[in-house]
C-alpha cells in the first residue's frame, strides 16, 4: 500500500517538475519526490507492506 502511495507521489513530482508549475515551497516537487522516497523506504522495511499472517 505505501508502494502505491509512493508511485503517486512520484507521478505528482513529476507532473508538478514536468508542467514547470509554480507553488510554495511545501509543494515543490523535490519536498514531493522525498515524501515518495520516505514512503518507499518504509514500505521496503516491510511497514505497510499488507496483510500479516496470524501467529498460530
Amino acid at each position: 500500500m505505501l508502494a502505491i502511495a509512493a508511485a503517486v507521489l512520484f507521478f505528482i513530482a513529476f507532473l508538478i517538475n514536468a508542467a514547470d508549475v509554480t507553488t510554495n515551497e511545501v509543494f515543490a516537487s523535490v519536498n514531493v519526490m522525498l515524501l515518495g522516497l520516505a514512503l518507499l523506504a518504509l514500505h521496503v522495511a516491510g511497514i505497510g507492506s499488507g496483510w500479516r499472517a496470524g501467529r498460530r
